[in-house]
């Protein structure tokens, strides 16, 4: 009979692609993990790896029995789940990876919660962004992902998992307090008015950039002129306080009020982003899944709509 733990070890190499990259993600030396392979060829009685220079690579027989692994490896982890449901108890380990706003807006809130209410389960967090998060999650580094999906650059799902989607993040105009269109409180700011100015934004590739040069070429009818570029909205709200740019930021990412700054919609239909959390559809029925995932829910329906400043 095929040990469960050994083609477990098989499915990792598939997926991660060396020894030690196995080794280190299930907490087991190299020397370690290739005693169990070769184990794993006895017990078949055929060659699973071939020397590919100074790595392995899987056989056809290999890859062939690694199909068979994950089906069974997801056999037995909704066995797992199963069996956790029925005893009740919210126990274990709850690994979240998320970007940074939402870790700040929703990871850190729920967890907060979580430690009152379900003391035993013991959650962690990991910062991630989406494309490296949830291959992670899909095989079984993470419990649960919060990600960002733009509108126009959806993500590409690695099976086996399941989005919740949290709550459409409103993307908001934000722009030192003196600047002329944010004089009005009242009304939205056609994008027009800010074809001169100093934009930041993020860097090439992100949903981020993607989105505020898509808007400003549709709704103001020109190219913003990108001065800075930055993966941190603490930084970004720093840089417009002072007086050094404008930028488009979704509501988890708006600052803590700061009267050097003022926040206003965009005229126009207002876009947004879906944040989600994603999950294994093999945990579904596992307590601690459950209670990550009501946490999370519990958290955005407490959070308020964005309020203009400024």
């Amino acid at each position: 009979m095929l040990d469960l733990r050994r083609l477990r070890l098989l499915h990792e190499l598939h997926e991660r692609g060396t020894i030690a990259a196995v080794a280190d993600a299930l907490q087991f030396t190299p020397s370690a993990v290739s005693q169990q392979l070769a184990m794993l060829e006895r017990e078949t009685g055929v060659t699973l790896l071939e020397r590919a220079g100074r790595r392995v690579r899987l056989t056809d027989p290999a890859l062939v029995l690694v199909g068979h692994a994950e089906a069974l490896l997801e056999e037995a982890a909704a066995a797992e789940a199963d069996l956790a449901a029925a005893v009740g108890a919210v126990t274990g380990r709850g690994r979240i990876a998320s970007f940074q706003s939402a870790a700040r807006r929703i990871a850190l809130p729920a967890m907060a919660q979580l430690a009152r209410d379900a003391p035993e389960l013991r959650c962690e967090l990991v910062g991630a962004e989406p494309e490296e998060a949830l291959p992670a999650l899909a095989v079984g580094d993470v419990d649960l992902v919060l990600g960002d999906e733009w509108q126009h650059a959806p993500w590409r799902m690695p099976a086996g998992l399941e989005r919740d989607e949290l709550l459409l993040d409103p993307v908001m105009l934000v722009m030192p307090a003196g600047h002329p269109a944010a004089r009005s409180r009242r009304r939205a700011v056609a994008l027009s008015e800010l074809a001169d100015a100093a934009w930041i934004s993020g860097h090439p590739g992100m949903g981020w950039d993607e989105i505020t040069e898509r808007l400003c070429r549709e709704r103001g009818r020109f190219t913003p002129q990108v001065r800075h570029r930055m993966n941190d909205a603490v930084v970004v709200a720093e840089l417009v306080a002072d007086g050094l740019g404008v930028a488009l930021l979704p509501g988890l990412a708006l600052p803590d009020d700061d009267p050097r700054v003022a926040i206003r919609p965009i005229a126009g239909e207002r876009p947004t982003r879906a944040i989600h959390a994603v999950t294994r559809a093999s945990d579904a029925a596992r307590p601690s899944t459950r209670s990550l995932l009501a946490a999370m829910r519990a958290v955005v329906r407490s959070r308020s709509t964005p309020r203009l400043r400024g």
